[in-house]
């Protein structure tokens, strides 16, 4: 039983090692799915989880404007100051990396585990920040691309 849960375990214990606790928590919450015999969820969690934990992100995102924080004059003030044009072709680049990352994951599911010892290392070693394995497989994505090593 230890033998088919080893990845997991391995992420669980990575994760609390480098003090990133969504990776623990998400492996961890894995492995109990698995020990209890629930399949079935596993299963929902493969098809599902991706779409509804990019609705959280939005809706942790726009926040600000339900509060009335950002109205339309923020928005326009945007385009108005070179940090606030930078910041939208920031956010369009991130978007397309992130997509690009959704591209890759569902092509190539087996880069996952790259992926998150890559940004566990990187949290660790580089004191960097979990950004998410969807901006971390759109950069992959675009590195796979520039070596000529896989197609995007």
């Amino acid at each position: 039983m230890i033998h088919e849960n080893l990845v997991l375990l391995v992420v669980f214990f990575l994760g609390l090692a480098f003090g990133n606790r969504l990776v623990a928590a998400a492996s961890g919450a894995l492995l109990v799915v698995k020990l209890l015999g629930l399949g079935s969820l596993l299963l929902l969690l493969e098809r599902r989880a991706l779409d509804a934990g990019l609705f959280f992100l939005l809706l942790a995102v726009l926040v600000p404007f339900g509060l009335g924080r950002v109205g339309a004059a923020e928005i326009a003030a945007t385009f108005r100051h070179p940090p606030g044009i930078a910041a939208v072709i920031g956010g369009g680049l991130a978007a397309y990396l992130c997509g690009e990352g959704v591209l890759l994951l569902q092509a190539r599911p087996e880069i996952t585990v790259g992926l998150v010892v890559g940004t566990t290392l990187g949290v660790a070693l580089l004191r960097g920040v979990p950004v998410g394995p969807l901006a971390a497989a759109g950069l992959t994505a675009v590195l796979l691309h520039l070596f000529g090593i896989g197609k995007r």
